[in-house]
């Protein structure tokens, strides 16, 4: 019985190190490379794998005790199986060499973004966003702000104090027909519920500051002059493609005759969440969106951005990246799967946004799902039985992801309602380890990457301390992103940076109201 027993402990012992060594190749090659860096992300990816491992063999252990002769075969097929899954996951492996790699093509594709003879064809744009300065704590006063990006937007004020920041906000919906109708009703109607809401708020006869978070694509010439380069979102307003919005939030506003509001600013999320963080920490130098979609804002040197023509003698400049395009002309193609190419293919932007295809919750859900398709049809999961809604097109949400990755060790309570959820009831613990390490799998990579970009930006402005300032479901939700973040930043930015990652509170509503306030305290200061 003792023999038996420490067989069993060798054998454990020896496929827990098996795990913890497969888990680290996914990081980087060999354990030595970045093992200071991965400890944590490794105990909290490979639970799933190490306890999938390890029941096995207990079963293994107490099946021959009772003189089994036949669970050497069973246990032989299943780890047979879980090898095959691990193998087809190996797609989603990024080495470090990879990783620096794409730090060093999206370098160049900032670079080629600011610059004026290689800007129309750089896949990252890097826009001007016109703002230059940033909050200080002395903006006084109230402010209001827009913040439009889907089917809903809001409307809020902000009452900044000396010791004091108070705010109040409401939703407004975009009906269907507003959404595909014509940019006049689009921007009428926002008039609208910004007069209702300012009546709401009894300041319906004061004379405010508006900044305008405006969350599509986006080039701006002046920071209060924006052209809509493209809808999205379900937008396809006529008229507008092509013009400034904010002067079209400036008709609809005049049209009504009622309202003295002076749009001061226009930005995008990003730049809200930057701003909006700054607000709270001085060192905050890069704003993230990592929600349905993503972007990053920096602040760049101004003698940096070729595109700006002016000489007014301020040293720095935020500028909008739109980093999602990155990949767009095929420099990512090195590390796409069949399952990215799979997504891509039946998106509404075929060819567009390939960076962002692989880090934002629009996307991963789906790249779970077509994993776990394939290994369902190669019989590796659910005994080859899937589901007509594994088999369905954009039905595994994301926030499964998240879900599934938020059980603890060895239990699948969420696990197993989203199976069920998905008509496979059916399913083994076994099965449900499995689709947790697929999971684990596509959160790694694009925290990975998300990360190598975050990097980037940080080795390029070169400055020694920095904060991040981050918002969006997926960073805000996800278990495990944050730390596998902090770990891989550390790791790949240049020694002597010293950064932190700060989640933003409302970034596309209070820091386009910061915008607004910002300016007006900019044209206080010029006019005295």
């Amino acid at each position: 019985m003792c023999v038996s027993v420490y067989i069993c402990y060798s054998l454990v012992t020896s496929l827990l190190v098996g795990v913890v060594s497969l888990k680290s190749s996914y990081d980087g090659g060999r354990l030595g490379e970045s093992s200071g860096h991965h400890v944590n992300a490794l105990e909290a990816s490979a639970c799933s794998a190490a306890w999938w491992a390890g029941r096995d063999i207990t079963r293994l252990g107490q099946q021959r005790a009772r003189g089994s002769v036949e669970v050497e075969g069973v246990v032989h097929m299943r780890r047979s199986r879980r090898l095959k899954i691990r193998e087809e996951c190996r797609v989603f492996h990024m080495s470090d060499t990879q990783i620096k790699e794409v730090m060093s093509r999206l370098h160049n594709e900032l670079v080629r973004g600011l610059g004026k003879n290689t800007h129309s064809k750089a896949s990252v744009k890097c826009w001007l966003t016109y703002i230059q300065d940033l909050p200080n704590g002395k903006e006084r006063g109230k402010f209001l702000a827009l913040d439009l990006g889907g089917t809903n937007f809001r409307v809020l004020i902000i009452n900044l104090g000396d010791n004091h920041f108070d705010m109040q906000s409401k939703i407004y919906a975009v009906p269907n027909h507003i959404m595909t109708g014509t940019g006049v009703a689009l921007f009428d109607h926002i008039a609208e519920c910004l007069a209702n809401f300012m009546k709401e708020h009894e300041v319906y006869d004061e004379r405010l500051a508006l900044g305008f978070t405006f969350s599509f694509p986006l080039k701006q010439t002046g920071l209060t002059k924006g052209i809509l380069q493209r809808w999205t979102k379900g937008f396809s307003c006529s008229g507008v493609v092509n013009e400034d919005v904010v002067q079209a939030l400036k008709d609809a506003i005049s049209r009504r005759g009622d309202l003295s509001v002076s749009v001061m600013g226009i930005l995008n999320d990003a730049t809200g969440t930057l701003m909006s963080c700054v607000h709270k920490n001085p060192n905050c130098r890069v704003g993230i969106i990592l929600g349905t979609g993503s972007n990053a804002c920096y602040v760049e040197k101004t003698e940096n951005c070729e595109l700006f023509e002016e000489n007014n003698g301020k040293p720095q400049m935020l500028i909008n990246t739109e980093w999602g395009a990155f990949g767009d002309d095929g420099s990512l193609d090195f590390i796409r799967t069949e399952f990215d190419r799979e997504v891509d293919t039946h998106s509404i932007n075929r060819g567009k946004q390939i960076f962002e295809k692989m880090i934002a919750g629009m996307y991963l859900g789906e790249i779970v799902r077509l994993a776990l398709e394939k290994l369902t049809r190669m019989g590796l999961l659910f005994d080859g039985r899937g589901s007509d809604l594994l088999f369905k097109r954009n039905s595994f949400y994301t926030k499964y992801v998240s879900e599934i990755e938020s059980d603890l060790p060895g239990e699948f309570t969420s696990c197993r309602d989203v199976l069920e959820e998905l008509g496979l009831a059916h399913a083994t613990e076994a099965d449900m380890a499995a689709v947790r390490y697929v999971c684990e799998c596509v959160s790694r990579r694009a925290a990975h990457l998300v990360s190598a970009g975050i990097a980037t930006l940080l080795n390029k402005m070169n400055d020694p301390v920095v904060t991040v300032g981050i918002d969006g479901s997926v960073y805000r939700f996800h278990p495990h992103f944050h730390t596998l973040m902090c770990e891989k930043i550390e790791y790949l930015v240049r020694p002597g940076i010293t950064f932190d990652l700060m989640l933003s509170e409302d970034g596309s509503g209070r820091g386009a109201a910061l915008v607004a306030a910002v300016a007006c305290h900019q044209s206080q200061q010029q006019g005295a």
